[in-house]
């Protein structure tokens, strides 16, 4: 069986121990995507739970919004492999005492997540828990494969987009008080990248992931699929609008803060060494793309600010 390197983590040697249990019955893993040939291309598939307490609580949004946030985060796989969008599958674990009322609103938020990228909710299932559960399956096309393991030396590292935003808002709504309109909108309303996953692909990407444990986690895990050394200067990333603030009352520098949240749902991608398209991308996606470093030969991920070593680390799942 091929096997594909991991990050380090308790979640990831999980990952490792269920690859040792299912030996040769287990296909080749270390991407967030499953990919079936078929045709001149494949099917992408993948799935992505989003449980209630864990990646939302209720007072922080709306149950249409959890839903926006489950398929958006699932369809968010989608974009990493520069895959389009067919349909996804909806299951959800839902408490005894809430009414239909609620599973209505839920699946209104995938409905519209489905809708902003041109898929349809294929179907689902419906059980009761303790709290609520949504596992939304993805399932979409690809002209190429593309993961987490083909980084070379000498490519430059890029994102999507703006990092921290959700970060700001969870660490506003802990600190006890309401998060900036637009930090708030980051954490509700993520935007899977899929035209801009498209059109890396169809411009040389080389590895690509979306950024759901932050910059820090994520980096290692594409490092260690490609068996490279990213090189990343902090002060680089695009901060969201509200990190400077979130960041001041966390004691810490914005470029770390940015760095260090979750549930972005930007793209970290690798191209060749001779890219300078960038602004041919906002052009055509309205996404912004901005390089924060360098593949360079060795293991692992190296991080500076302002010229100075500070490592950083991403979320680690609590299991």
């Amino acid at each position: 069986m091929t096997r594909v390197a991991l990050g380090s983590g308790g979640e990831f040697d999980r990952i490792r121990a269920i690859a040792t249990v299912l030996g040769d019955t287990l296909a080749p893993i270390g991407d967030d995507t499953a990919t079936i040939p078929v045709g001149d291309g494949s099917l992408v598939v993948s799935v992505d739970a989003t449980v209630e307490n864990v990646h939302f609580k209720r007072n922080w949004i709306s149950m249409e919004e959890v839903g926006w946030r489950a398929a958006a985060s699932a369809l968010s796989d989608l974009a990493a492999a520069g895959a389009t969008p067919v349909g996804v599958l909806t299951a959800l674990i839902v408490p005894s005492a809430d009414g239909a009322a609620m599973v209505v609103d839920v699946m209104r938020g995938v409905g519209s997540a489905c809708d902003a990228v041109g898929a349809r909710v294929l179907g689902g299932d419906l059980s009761s828990g303790s709290v609520w559960s949504i596992a939304v399956t993805v399932l979409g096309r690809a002209k190429r494969e593309i993961g987490r393991g083909g980084a070379r030396p000498g490519d430059g590292i890029w994102v999507t987009g703006s990092l921290g935003g959700a970060h700001a808002a969870v660490e506003s709504w802990k600190a006890g008080h309401d998060p900036d309109a637009e930090a708030r909108y980051a954490f509700a309303h993520p935007e899977p990248r899929i035209a801009a996953g498209l059109w890396l692909a169809e411009h040389g990407a080389t590895a690509m992931m979306d950024i759901s444990d932050g910059l820090g986690g994520d980096a290692e895990h594409l490092a260690a699929a490609s068996n490279v050394l990213l090189d990343i200067a902090l002060e680089s990333i695009p901060a969201h609008p509200g990190v400077p603030k979130a960041a001041e009352r966390a004691g810490q520098d914005p470029a770390v803060f940015a760095a260090t949240g979750g549930e972005d749902y930007e793209l970290l991608v690798t191209m060749p060494a001779g890219f300078d398209s960038f602004p041919a991308c906002r052009r055509a996606t309205g996404v912004a793309l901005t390089r924060i470093g360098t593949v360079r030969e060795g293991n692992g991920v190296h991080t500076t600010l302002r010229g100075v070593a500070h490592a950083i680390a991403g979320f680690r799942h609590p299991v």
